[in-house]
């Protein structure tokens, strides 16, 4: 039997079991958790197949909180109207580009004061930690602007957006998306020993991700295995989701559940969630529990899955398939070499352990590792250990249980709550050297190392247990199912006492007066141009690769210091993929600028002249093509970068997520598609125009028919741009979402 089962025939649940579905019944799927939910939550007809929705609370942190509330504050916002957590967990090193990062956190401060919002300081808790002890709740809805907000396990439905999407909702605008399908994923069976939550997370992962079989579902977790896993072994499962590029999760809730609220303060929170008899899903996974095995994931993804035995049977053979398909990627900045990792006995050594964040940070994640550290050393050689607990309530009882001791005392090395070693701003490994972390993602160079300047390393996700025991074992790789240890009977209580001290609370008490603190690298959006008549644009970037993520749009790490100078951080854009992209663009916004200016370049008006049109009523920008853009984080920056630099419009087979393609959206980028079979064979330098875009997008035109000036050549295109809603047609034509609301201010 295998570890994941899944099965693209719809089911119902029935007296507690899964049964075969002859057809789609949309009706019994209003019967599922996520539905109700959804339902609770919706502000339109829920007759038109659009839900519209307003969550219940939102969080950000400090990488994201900067620009959405300078995007609210220029739409109008004056009042955070439900509450609003600015947390400190990305750029908390305070460590890159002098005050900057300081200076993010200030703001935030005086943010919360005069909006009436929550800060959180820094190393208090990462982002999705605290929503989870603080917002969390059956049946609710939270909106937090990064990717890994899913809090399911706890009875809510969490969803991860760009920066964009919170701003409506702080300007009292709504969630907008097609009626989703929804998923079962049937848990049964029993953890083995040595089984953590990443395992599974992996396996499902590995599963699930490269054939977009949960993409834009909604997952809704059921069954019997449910019963016996604790809620940290749940949420390491749950926050893992992102993953699978599924749009959501929600879990049946239990006693377990209960216990939770009660032990953090807020019972009232927890009501019984289960489907109701009867419930359709348009999908089936099933988890074995009893089947799974210590897991690995390789470069560059969480779904190149393996199990540790598969990888210790053939070491050479697995790494030298990885290793092909990494360098393809790389596009010859850098080479991989895994290999390296083999020693002459033939075992996988590894260079690094980190265990982090909202999946690795959770206290019985380090009560086991502590466990299996326990009496014995890491030693002095290449290979060391971070552990960073995930909220300082688990931080302060990791140390006054003895955890924390311990595991200092084998040399591992205890810091603070933090997210940088997700996304390349801590614990960046050495050169050509493999770092095993019980952490979200594994992108290429989302570690901290830098293909153009030649330097190269590897992240493999493995669970919180096994990069124990392969610390205990001199950094050579081991299972944990393969070693006896025993987890001490200690029993984790949360106590609010730092965030009382630290935490300021202010919703529903804005100090209007209040003045926002702007430091030098603090700035405003620059102007966004509308959208004219028709379009022009130019191929700046050409990507394809299979995916591209958002860390290759705009690249985490030290970049992230420069998240509130939009301007600054576009220097940034595709520099780890298209170094040659920037300058690009920025010579195509110069064409735009003098359009603007009533001064046509030459080169625009001889591109036109080939097909027969002047420059009259048309916009002029830059256009990335890449086969399936926007994998991993939300963060909005990955397209408005884009946009800053002049871009227009971005052309694919499909958007890897919602989140990005509506980043692209309230960024002004007209997110074109190509119809089913249809190939793109151009190159970097053509131009491709789109006649009557403008009144086309208002009138719900959904097919468009473009040419293409590759030289002296052109050819006929055909661009899609489907399901768009009213709000989103009128975004797009005045520019942007921040134009949006100033035209609505002025009557417009």
């Amino acid at each position: 039997m295998a570890m994941i089962e899944k099965s693209s025939n719809g089911c119902y649940l029935k007296n507690g079991v899964p049964v075969a579905a002859a057809s789609a019944d949309k009706a019994a799927r209003e019967k599922t958790m996520a539905y109700r939910i959804l339902r609770a939550h919706e502000t339109g007809t829920g007759n038109d197949g659009k839900l519209r929705i307003k969550f219940d609370a939102m969080i950000s942190h400090d990488i994201t909180y900067v620009g959405v509330i300078q995007t609210a504050r220029a739409s109008g916002m004056t009042e955070f109207p439900i509450p609003y957590a600015l947390t400190n967990c990305h750029n908390s090193l305070c460590a890159v580009g002098g005050t900057i990062n300081e200076d993010d956190h200030a703001f935030g401060l005086s943010a919360a004061k005069k909006y009436g919002g929550i800060f959180v300081p820094p190393n208090q808790a990462v982002i999705h930690q605290y929503a989870r002890e603080k917002f969390a709740g059956c049946g609710k809805m939270v909106l937090g602007s990064d990717s890994h907000t899913r809090y399911g396990c706890y009875g809510t439905l969490g969803v991860g957006e760009g920066g964009g999407e919170l701003a409506k909702q702080l300007l009292g605008n709504t969630w907008d998306l097609e009626e989703p399908e929804v998923v079962l994923v049937w848990v049964d069976g029993n953890v083995p020993h040595g089984i953590g939550p990443h395992d599974v997370a992996i396996a499902l992962v590995g599963a699930t991700f490269p054939d977009g079989f949960v993409k834009n579902r909604v997952l809704e977790f059921a069954g019997p295995g449910i019963a016996a896993l604790s809620m940290d072994f749940r949420i390491g499962v749950d926050v893992m989701t992102t993953e699978t590029s599924c749009l959501t999760s929600i879990w049946e809730t239990d006693e377990c559940v209960r216990a939770y609220y009660e032990d953090v303060g807020r019972p009232q929170d927890y009501r019984k969630l289960s489907p109701e008899d009867g419930a359709y899903y348009d999908r089936m996974v099933t988890v074995h529990l009893d089947e799974m095995e210590s897991m690995i994931a390789l470069p560059f993804h969480p779904s190149k899955a393996y199990t540790i035995h598969e990888l210790q049977a053939e070491p050479e053979r697995i790494f030298r398939e990885i290793e092909a398909e990494c360098n393809r990627q790389l596009g010859g900045e850098a080479t991989l070499d895994l290999c390296r990792n083999i020693d002459a006995e033939g075992r996988v050594r590894c260079d690094q352990g980190v265990i982090v964040g909202c999946s690795g940070g959770m206290y019985e994640n380090i009560l086991a590792a502590a466990a299996i550290l326990k009496d014995k050393s890491i030693g002095d050689g290449y290979f060391d250990l971070s552990v960073y607990p995930s909220s300082a309530p688990i931080n302060l009882a990791l140390v006054r249980d003895g955890t924390a001791a311990e595991l200092i005392e084998a040399g591992a090395v205890m810091k603070t709550c933090f997210c940088g070693p997700c996304f390349g701003a801590g614990d960046t490994p050495a050169h050509n050297t493999l770092s095993i972390r019980h952490a979200t993602r594994n992108f290429a160079n989302r570690e901290g190392s830098r293909p153009a300047d030649g330097q190269i390393a590897a992240v493999a996700l493995m669970d919180a247990r096994s990069i124990a025991a392969t610390a205990a074992n001199g950094g050579v790789l081991t299972a944990a199912t393969d070693i006896d240890y025993t987890v001490a009977a200690r029993e984790y209580h949360y106590t609010d006492t730092v965030y009382e001290k630290r935490c300021y609370n202010g919703f529903g008490k804005p100090q209007t007066d209040a003045q926002l603190k702007l430091g030098p690298n603090i700035t405003d959006w620059p102007k966004m141009p509308k959208l004219e008549e028709n379009l022009l644009v130019k191929l700046c970037a050409v990507i394809h690769d299979e995916v591209t993520t958002t860390d290759e749009l705009i690249p985490s790490g030290e970049t992230s210091s420069y998240r509130s100078n939009p301007v600054r951080l576009s220097e940034f854009a595709l520099s780890r993929r298209v170094p040659e992209y920037v300058e690009r663009s920025k010579a195509v916004r110069a064409l735009e600028q003098a359009h603007l200016a009533g001064e046509d370049s030459a080169e625009v008006v001889e591109v036109l002249a080939k097909i027969g049109k002047t420059a009259d009523a048309t916009s002029v920008g830059s256009c990335v093509f890449a086969r399936r853009p926007g994998d991993g984080s939300a963060r909005e920056q990955a397209a408005s970068c884009q946009k800053v630099l002049g871009g227009f419009a971005n052309i694919c087979y499909e958007y890897a997520t919602k989140r990005y393609r509506s980043n692209c959206i309230n960024w002004g980028i007209v997110p074109f598609t190509l119809p089913g079979g249809v190939q793109f064979d151009y190159s970097d330098g053509d131009w491709i125009y789109i006649p009557n875009l403008r009144e086309g997008i208002l009138q719900g035109k959904e097919e468009f028919a473009a040419k293409v000036i590759s030289g002296e050549t052109v050819a006929d295109i055909t661009l899609c741009c489907r399901g768009l809603i009213p709000e989103e047609r009128k975004i797009l034509t005045e520019g942007c979402l921040m134009n949006y609301y100033a035209a609505q201010r002025a009557g417009n």
